[in-house]
């Protein structure tokens, strides 16, 4: 289990930009470092390699734990989907993996790391059932059930900008990236995510408008999750859950669900991920000890 010192780990971190680094001793993530992420597939393995090579040349390592984008396939070792690395996609990359790091790999989906390392040892520690969303370009996240991924029977679990709400998919309305685009469009005016909440406050209309549009969606995703799914909590990560009016405006729309839908009485216990650029990593170690049980 996590932080009972049996094992070190080599923990890597694949970005679309940046590769994190670091070693888990058994207690803690040490020797964290950074690279830019490579153009081309030899160069990638390349540079994993040399490092996991480094790590074990000092450090007695047992294994490799990765967090990556895309959707991670046990079974096969192959990471499906897209991504912004198309290099690392729809082949047995594991097995090529393990091979050039000379130990046993376990790998797992970067959204689904976040989660577990909140489920292990952060805002949702002791829970089982939980559901985390990630609020970026588009809305992701992951599904834990009884403290472990729920992958779904496809691989799409947690995959929740791919409901409809409205007629339109839930990331074209729960995110602030579009709702930028939308005060774009009908002011003529360029404006940045920050400053969108900024207007809003100030008394701009149309910012108003889109900000609560998106407390509105979020807050129906939400109950609707609840009302499906049932996890004892949700959780919210992304960029914009640093803004501290992120839980209140949900709270406030979710005020105007329950009025619409009387017989619910279960509301959702909301909070913000606890982690920020360790999460992955920490999720990866997490991920690789349940698969060593």
């Amino acid at each position: 289990m996590l932080g009972d010192g049996k094992m070190e780990l080599a923990v890597i971190d694949i970005g679309g930009t940046t590769i994190k680094f670091a070693r888990w001793d058994g207690q803690a993530l040490q020797d964290r470092t950074a690279a830019p992420t490579p153009k081309t597939l030899a160069q990638f393995y390349g540079l994993l390699a040399n490092t996991v090579t480094k790590m074990k040349a000092d450090h007695p390592l047992v294994g490799v734990a990765i967090s990556s984008p895309g959707a991670v396939n046990q079974e096969t070792g192959v990471i499906e989907g897209m991504s912004a690395l198309p290099y690392i996609h729809n082949f047995p990359i594991k097995p090529e993996l393990e091979k050039r790091f000379g130990l046993p790999l376990a790998f797992e989906n970067d959204a689904n790391c976040a989660a577990l390392a909140e489920v292990k040892s952060g805002a949702a520690k002791g829970k089982q059932r939980v559901a985390m969303l990630v609020l970026g370009t588009g809305v992701g996240g992951a599904l834990i059930a009884n403290g472990h991924v729920e992958h779904g029977a496809h691989l799409l679990g947690g995959e929740f900008g791919f409901m409809l709400q409205n007629g339109k998919g839930v990331s074209a309305q729960a995110t602030v990236v579009e709702r930028v685009k939308n005060y774009e469009k009908r002011t003529g005016k360029q404006i940045t995510g920050e400053a969108l909440f900024t207007a809003a406050t100030a008394g701009d209309r149309v910012a108003h408008e889109e900000v609560e549009g998106f407390f509105e969606a979020l807050a129906e995703v939400i109950f609707n999750l609840q009302y499906s799914y049932d996890p004892e909590m949700f959780l919210l990560g992304g960029g914009v859950s640093r803004n501290p009016a992120l839980i209140p405006g949900i709270e406030r729309h979710m005020d105007g669900v329950f009025k619409k839908i009387e017989i619910a009485t279960q509301r959702p216990v909301i909070k913000i991920c606890q982690y920020t650029d360790a999460a992955n990593l920490i999720g990866a170690v997490v991920n690789y000890e349940q698969h060593a049980e």
